[in-house]
């Protein structure tokens, strides 16, 4: 389906641009073409490299180069404009399969080129700017650049419905919607590009006013490398408690995605979702500051050693204090243990003392807990889990965060982690509150059979669970209990929260 609509597409940019070609016989016509298509293809060459490693721009977007794109839709025919785009798309790489995409981005780039030079035109914008009348010009200028938008937004809705049907639509309405700021930014640097063409310098003042345009995209470009910079970081801490604790791998980041469904339903702006998503994903940075004997542990914690894992949170606000770019972020990590009742750690913050980060990330946190299969015990369905969290809420979670998260979960296909179906299939089926069997652990040599039980009583396997390993002697309490979740938590978690 994708194929075929591309070949219309490419039949449409034919029917509307070879019949023009012979019309167009302006030496100077041609030569302003032959200059703009060198300008593309040096923009184009520019912003690939800027942008190599990072996400591609949103559909309907406009790129860095649509003022050079607007420039030859001011100054040419309609169907000379349209091939300004052509030499920088065809010299371009291309992902497999190469030749479908060329014609697909060619032909995309020249309908809209074409169309916007046709509503330039109509509007008797080419007279206007031959006599340099520049306030009379803006608005033909302005409705091109709107209808290259919304042209090249239709095609790209276009080819995402057949090639991706209901992968990436939301996308491309947000990208719809963020298209109109950008193309009139865009379109009075092409329109002053083209004014100054027409002045008594020719080509060389019009070049010139990409200038502040080439300033503007170096620094965007910074931008991206620092936040490349960034992510890398927050990866590397991630990695490097995965590596220290195996039982959460893959846990940080199903935290970080859980959270940013919920900010979603809480209406949090673009800049705090993000920040949300690095603060779920680093809450557990601080098992880094925890020894490894006790996230791995298999019996119940001594008060001694209990004491040294609650104060993982503060390790983990200490770790990431110094990283300026996290900001918000730090106190949810510091305080995704807190309680709404007052009897959380490490402060004893109630209701709205929380942070609101830390409020999200404790309900994602055992949300993700509750679901996920370990090797000693099974995760539980999502409804059981959501079941829980509403019974837990108000004394241990925030209400307002759990309905958040209800209300996510209901227009997304949540994918729990799995062992594998082997696995999943033989991991012991553990009831919410009930105590929990202690993994099989290879045992030491000349200490018998490998992964023998241990004595009753003994209590859970807890360093798998995001609070990494808080066992207080003398067994496990029931998830239930008074207070909710667990009963006096401070002292004895529930079970999702290990």
């Amino acid at each position: 389906m994708a194929r075929v609509y591309v070949a219309l597409v490419l039949a449409a940019a034919l029917g509307c641009v070879l019949p023009g070609l012979p019309q167009v016989r302006s030496a100077e016509a041609w030569s302003r073409l032959a200059v703009l298509a060198l300008l593309f293809l040096g923009c184009d060459i520019t912003a690939r490299s800027a942008a190599e490693g990072e996400e591609t721009t949103p559909a309907g977007t406009p790129a860095a180069h649509f003022p050079v794109l607007l420039a030859g839709v001011v100054l040419l025919p309609p169907a000379a404009a349209a091939l300004v785009a052509l030499p920088g798309v065809l010299l371009a790489p291309a992902a497999p399969p190469r030749a479908v995409r060329r014609c697909w981005n060619a032909s995309q780039l020249g309908l809209s080129a074409f169309a916007a030079s046709c509503a330039f035109r109509a509007l008797d914008g080419h007279r206007l700017l031959t006599s340099v009348r520049l306030p009379a010009v803006l608005l033909p200028a302005g409705v091109a650049a709107l209808v290259f938008c919304l042209v090249n937004s239709a095609l790209m809705g276009g080819i995402l419905a057949a090639a991706e049907p209901g992968g990436r639509r939301r996308e491309w309405y947000r990208g719809l919607l963020r298209c109109p700021a950008p193309a009139f930014g865009h379109g009075l640097v092409g329109l002053m590009m083209a004014v100054l063409w027409e002045g008594p310098y020719g080509a060389f003042a019009g070049v010139l006013a990409l200038l502040p345009l080439g300033v503007s995209s170096w620094m965007a470009a910074q931008a991206q490398r620092e936040r490349a910079a960034h992510q890398a970081t927050v990866r590397a801490l991630v990695q490097a408690v995965e590596i220290k604790d195996g039982y959460t791998r893959g846990h940080s980041e199903r935290v970080g995605r859980a959270a940013v469904l919920m900010a979603g339903e809480l209406g949090m702006g673009a800049e705090r979702v993000a920040s949300l998503r690095v603060a779920g994903t680093l809450h557990d940075v601080g098992k880094l500051g925890v020894p490894t004997r006790l996230l791995r542990k298999s019996g119940p914690l001594t008060d001694e050693e209990y004491r040294q894992v609650v104060l993982h949170p503060e390790y983990g606000h200490e770790l990431v204090r110094g990283i300026g770019f996290l900001g918000e972020a730090r106190a949810g990590i510091l305080h995704h243990h807190e309680r709404m009742d007052g009897r959380g750690y490490p402060h004893g913050l109630a209701g709205a003392e929380i942070p609101e980060f830390a409020r999200v990330i404790a309900v994602a946190d055992a949300f993700d807990s509750m679901t996920s299969t370990r090797s000693y015990r099974r995760g539980r369905p999502v409804p059981e889990a959501l079941a829980e969290l509403e019974r837990c809420a108000g004394s241990q979670f925030d209400p307002a965060m759990v309905t958040a998260l209800v209300r996510a979960l209901e227009r997304t296909h949540w994918q729990p982690a799995l062992l594998g179906r082997e696995a999943d299939e033989q991991a012991p089926e553990v009831p919410l509150g009930a105590r929990e069997p202690l993994p099989r652990v290879p045992a030491p040599a000349g200490a018998g059979a490998a992964g023998a039980a241990a004595p009753a009583g003994a209590g859970a396997r807890q360093a798998g669970g995001s609070a990494g390993g808080l066992r207080r002697p003398g067994g496990v309490g029931a998830a239930g209990g008074s207070g909710g979740a667990g009963g006096a938590w401070g002292r004895t978690p529930p079970w999702w929260r290990r």
